[in-house]
């Protein structure tokens, strides 16, 4: 099993927090640190945070905790590949990619905000991003994997196009998705490396895993997904026991990452004591 940490948030008032865990993570042995991606945070299940508008640029974010950590994985849950031109995008990744030796995790998605993007970029609907997301995503790889890209989509075009250096990961940085719609489940198994089944999936879960590794077996890469659950945000004060259970499903579901989160106001020592605790007895 391995282990991310997770819960972090990118509001400006949590930085020293962040960079905080994200190191100790790194020296806890945490294989991967995960933020969300956003500028605007919008209506989330009927909850609004507090400064929701006031956000740190997540991949400006994680190139600054790549340059003080070593050996952990950093990435999203998730970018919304719409929100930002995918072939700039792509550049910046290869070169994060170059400069942390290999360490970037993409996660994808189409966006779910309707603030942000009102104030950043198109919101366009649902079918609109998604068909984006695709497009997008298809246009990245391409110029992550050829050494000169000629493109015309509906959305993005590209004429002669040159990414070089190319990502130190091949062919291209780990992907990970966290959607449940039947687009974006096909589009997982078709490109991602990891994918990541809320708790709100319930009952959905199964099926959600067989649609991903039915376009993966389509695709002859069903051996280069790993399932990953757990959870985004700390539901409650640290438990050895309860995180131990959690642990626990994840396995016997089949999942090969756990995403642990722990409550902000005894992050360090919550992570210091799940990296004694539990994360042994299943490294």
């Amino acid at each position: 099993m391995k282990f991310f940490l997770g819960g972090l948030g990118n509001l400006y008032a949590n930085t020293e927090t962040i960079t905080e865990a994200v190191i100790e993570a790194d020296r806890l042995g945490f294989q991967g640190a995960l933020m969300p991606d956003h500028y605007m945070w919008g209506e989330m299940r009927g909850h609004r945070m507090p400064n929701a508008y006031s956000t740190l640029e997540t991949w400006v974010t994680l190139t600054y905790l790549a340059g003080k950590t070593e050996n952990i994985s950093l990435g999203t849950l998730v970018t919304p590949l719409p929100f930002r031109p995918p072939a700039m995008l792509a550049k910046m990744l290869s070169t994060l990619d170059i400069l942390s030796g290999g360490r970037v995790i993409l996660g994808v998605g189409a966006g779910w905000s309707k603030d942000e993007f009102d104030g950043y970029s198109t919101w366009g609907g649902d079918r609109y991003r998604v068909d984006k997301t695709i497009e997008g995503l298809k246009l990245m790889v391409e110029l992550w994997t050829r050494d000169v890209v000629d493109f015309k989509g509906k959305f993005y075009e590209a004429k002669g196009a040159v990414l070089d250096p190319k990502p130190v990961q091949k062919p291209y940085p780990r992907l990970l998705f966290g959607s449940q719609g039947d687009r974006m489940l096909g589009l997982t198994g078709k490109y991602g490396n990891i994918c990541f089944i809320p708790p709100w999936a319930g009952e959905r879960s199964d099926s959600m895993k067989e649609k991903v590794l039915e376009a993966a077996e389509e695709a002859d890469r069903a051996r280069e997904i790993e399932f990953m659950t757990g959870d985004m945000g700390s539901r409650g004060p640290y438990d050895a026991g309860e995180s131990s259970r959690k642990v626990e499903e994840a396995v016997e579901g089949g999942a090969g990452i756990y995403m642990a989160s722990f409550p902000r106001e005894k992050l360090l020592d919550s992570m210091r004591r799940f990296a004694d605790e539990v994360m042994p007895s299943y490294l």
